[in-house]
């Protein structure tokens, strides 16, 4: 066996053209980052609509079923350090090309269709609450400022993300104080918390409610695609992974209780800015202007981070000669995939034209639901295959739940967001026959002189 030295040496001296800047602390901030502004800023109305005030139940399921895939990734990305993520994992299980593009543009697709569901949440209450301006040009302009922050470089993102993270978990914590101090008033009702809407059945309220709140926490895949850029891999990846899915969703189980305490479930699900709400409803004081500052914050920071790992996966796809070639370049002094940032940049633009924030975020989770399915197998299948470096090893256990909790969540999606779904499935099959066509006719050419 190798020492923890050989570990670190074995993971830092994979070949890449990027560079490893991000540290167990940063990883540990961009994970917690991205998790907590993906979508309990924006979703909580959301959830009350399914599950009335048991807020904090499917919250918990959630973080369980997600627990259950992040050992999985643990295993995966420190085995194998390249960015590409779960493609890469496909491509050494199951040797099938198309798979393993399908897989990737899943993952890629579920980045996109994110952050433009994100921009759209920018640009709703929360920045009504500064400016009165349309959503949609206001979410095209905010993700190309999100785009020239990612191509400025992975050190200033994340360096920018440690600011936005204690932002955006303070916010958290208002949350929480001033919803406390409501109940030292005698003011609010407890018993909201294990109330459901009517003519509702508990089990299948909270399930329904776990495939939304599932959403909160799917920012912890996008570390797989920055692994090539993290010091030390091996050692640090799990420790931050699962420490920062237990950070948010104690976060989470909190600020779903203190939401119901605070506001029947009807005045929340009625706001695309369900926190403001709740602490407008506390009577505390805070202004609404510094919450919804702390919010933009948070569904900015979201933002960048998924852009980050699209533009990583993009960039990962292209260097399996899954994607176009040209997708690989980089700015020379910034060392960043300018070229798939640009290219995830569009794509997010024209989702924001698309849908709104709920069947975005449940289109979301289908997608991911295929790449976790194919993720959680691939460990069970990779067990045969040995590497050089010492790596995580989950207990063979999850993954074979992990696979389970996928099955079952895919089963309680709905037609419409099955019909999403499938239609950027079917534009990365055209995309991945028409690049595999363009190979072979530059591979002919290249034959014939």
């Amino acid at each position: 066996m190798s020492s923890e030295a050989d570990t670190a040496q074995g993971a830092d001296a994979a070949p890449t053209k990027l560079a490893r800047r991000i540290t167990g602390p940063l990883l540990f901030l961009f994970v917690l980052g991205d998790v907590l502004g993906a979508g309990i800023y924006a979703l909580m109305g959301v959830l009350a609509q399914e599950v009335g005030g048991v807020l904090w139940a499917p919250l918990v399921i959630a973080l369980v079923l997600a627990l259950l895939t992040a050992g999985s990734y643990a295993e995966l990305v420190t085995k194998y350090p390249r960015a590409g993520g779960a493609s890469v994992f496909a491509d050494r299980a199951f040797g099938k090309p198309l798979l393993s593009f399908l897989v990737g543009f899943s993952m890629l697709a579920a980045g996109v269709t994110s952050a433009a569901g994100l921009a759209l949440a920018f640009s709703g209450d929360y920045l009504a609450t500064f400016v009165d301006v349309p959503a949609v040009p206001a979410a095209l302009v905010f993700l190309l400022l999100v785009a020239c922050l990612n191509a400025r470089g992975i050190s200033e993102s994340l360096k920018t993300n440690v600011v936005m993270t204690v932002i955006e978990l303070s916010g958290l914590l208002i949350v929480i104080a001033v919803v406390a101090v409501m109940l030292g008033r005698g003011q609010g009702d407890v018993g909201r918390v294990a109330e459901f809407p009517d003519g509702s059945t508990p089990a299948l309220a909270i399930l329904g409610g776990a495939i939304i709140a599932y959403y909160s926490f799917v920012g912890f895949e996008t570390s797989a695609n920055v692994v090539e850029e993290i010091k030390d891999p091996s050692r640090v990846y799990p420790k931050a992974l699962f420490g920062a899915l237990i950070t948010a969703g104690v976060m989470y189980a909190l600020v779903g209780i203190a939401s119901s305490i605070a506001l029947p479930a009807n005045e929340l699900s009625e706001s695309s800015g369900p926190l403001l709400a709740v602490v407008a409803a506390s009577g505390v004081g805070v202004p609404d202007w510094v919450f919804s500052l702390i919010a933009l914050i948070a569904v900015a920071n979201g933002a960048l981070l998924t852009m980050i790992m699209s533009s990583r996966l993009t960039y990962g796809m292209a260097e399996q000669g899954l994607l176009p070639a040209v997708l690989t370049r980089v700015l020379p002094r910034r060392r960043t995939p300018w070229v798939a940032i640009v290219a995830t940049t569009a794509v997010a633009m024209l989702l924001t034209l698309v849908g709104d924030l709920s069947t975005l975020a449940e289109t979301v989770v289908l997608l991911l639901l295929f790449v976790f399915l194919s993720t959680n197998i691939a460990v069970l299948v990779l067990r045969r295959d040995e590497v050089a470096h010492r790596h995580f090893r989950v207990w063979t256990f999850v993954p074979v739940l992990g696979v389970a909790s996928c099955v079952l969540l895919l089963t309680q999606q709905s037609a419409q967001v099955w019909l999403f779904a499938a239609i950027l499935l079917a534009v990365g099959v055209v995309l991945y026959l028409v690049a595999r066509g363009v190979r072979r006719r530059h591979a002919l050419r290249d034959h014939d002189i």
